[in-house]
């Protein structure tokens, strides 16, 4: 079943170019460091016109462009379309705080990641992805954008923290990696966009106590049925 989550997330990742923006640059031959200037210009002004009154749905190309100081066609050489670009400005700008590390317990490896997103949450950044989600409900481009370009490449990780635990010993074989993750991040979510209570980096360990412990003391044959 692990391996089944992990192909899965591939192939949704794969599918439309959830790392885009790298595999752009992969291709790209060397010596043209205007050129990632330019890229990475455009995605700070992305994310510095979201957080403007209006959000998502008043952000348009021209005005990234003009704030980036490059031209319209230089965007949509990387970019087909809005929704891509909000997603790649956000997934590029948190990349390296939400990065699974390997200490050998995939408790700590679950809760420092998740305190990581919720201190992402907890900044101006927040609204960034307040602004995604709400956009997406009645803008389904956005919400897949969210997906592919942020929320499966992370996924994926994730598969492989977990797929590491079981190897230890940590979970049990078998468990259901998709139930457990939303889960763990469900609860963060819920807290970060109703606010009924305050979520707080010690938000963490209390889910990850709940769900990855209690996980861990089911018997294996009932985890096996799961």
């Amino acid at each position: 079943m692990a391996q089944n989550h992990i192909r899965r997330a591939a192939g949704q990742n794969g599918s439309n170019g959830a790392n885009s923006a790298h595999a752009t640059d992969a291709k790209r031959p060397p010596g043209r460091p205007r050129s990632e200037e330019s890229r990475q210009s455009i995605l700070r002004s992305t994310l510095k016109l979201l957080k403007q009154p209006g959000g998502f749905p008043e952000l348009s190309i021209e005005a990234v462009a003009a704030d980036a100081n490059v031209g319209k066609t230089t965007v949509y050489r990387w970019w087909p379309t809005k929704a891509a670009l909000v997603a790649d400005a956000f997934s590029a700008s948190a990349d390296e705080e939400l990065r699974f590390p390997n200490t050998g317990s995939v408790y700590t490896d679950i809760s420092l990641q998740m305190r990581g997103l919720i201190r992402i949450f907890r900044s101006q950044r927040g609204k960034v992805v307040a602004a995604l989600l709400a956009g997406g409900q009645s803008d389904p481009e956005l919400l897949e954008a969210y997906r592919d370009r942020f929320l499966w490449p992370r996924r994926r990780q994730a598969y492989q923290t977990l797929q590491r635990g079981v190897d230890r010993g940590e979970l049990p074989a078998g468990c259901d990696f998709d139930l457990i993750l939303d889960s763990l991040y469900g609860p963060i979510l819920m807290r970060f966009l109703i606010r009924h209570v305050k979520l707080e980096e010690r938000f963490a360990e209390e889910v990850c106590g709940l769900v990855l412990k209690g996980l861990k003391s089911q018997p294996k044959a009932e985890a096996r049925e799961h």
